[in-house]
């Protein structure tokens, strides 16, 4: 005789059936084999074992997550998200995920080298030239600051044309970052607008 079952009994049966299932799987597994000559399954050692461990934030949005890389010597082999963090607790979006392709990438070995695209010099093109050349830090430190300096001087509002007191500056733009924190942000903000007067501030954050 056919009997009806509710809807309420039909997800308690299921409920009951999974769990069932998982406890039999569980007592009657059969190990994974690590080679063909070995019977049973033997774990390997701990790929991160030897790492170093260093807190840090993601670089792409302004989310404000948190990771955890994994290093050996200068070369980031791994990252994830720090699990302390009340933001991201742990997880990580696509693009975070996919950091170290930051500084490594994949070859066609499956081995991790050096992501040729990444730059680690400063390089600067003169206006009119086809070429790039390596620069130093101190001199590209110190061209910002005089380009900065001419602009700002160059292009400073103090009225606009009806005579009301603006002092701004209409041809810098500052763009936000979301590695600095709420301490740093405050200071570019206090530079570009108390000191230099940019208006056009905005953000990298696209969520």
């Amino acid at each position: 005789m056919k009997k009806d079952i509710s809807r309420r009994d039909f997800l308690k049966y299921l409920g009951a059936g999974a769990a069932g299932t998982a406890l039999f799987e569980g007592a009657g597994a059969t190990p994974v084999l690590a080679g063909e000559n070995s019977p049973d399954f033997e774990a390997g050692p701990f790929k991160l074992k030897k790492t170093k461990e260093t807190s840090s934030g993601c670089s792409y949005c302004g989310c404000g997550c948190s990771t955890i890389v994994y290093s050996e010597g200068d070369k980031v082999v791994f990252i994830e998200g720090d699990p302390d963090s009340p933001i991201n607790e742990g997880t990580l979006c696509p693009k975070g995920s996919a950091l170290t392709d930051v500084y490594t990438i994949v070859d066609k070995k499956k081995g991790r080298i050096l992501n040729p695209g990444r730059l680690t010099q400063v390089q600067y093109r003169a206006p009119g030239s086809s070429q790039w050349e390596i620069k130093d830090w101190d001199w590209a430190f110190s061209e910002i600051a005089k380009r900065v300096k001419k602009t700002r001087d160059e292009h400073f509002e103090e009225k606009d044309e009806k005579g009301v007191t603006v002092n701004r500056c209409k041809a810098i733009c500052q763009m936000g970052s979301a590695n600095i924190n709420n301490e740093e942000d405050y200071l570019v903000n206090k530079l570009m607008r108390g000191s230099l007067g940019v208006i056009d501030l905005d953000h990298c954050a696209r969520l």
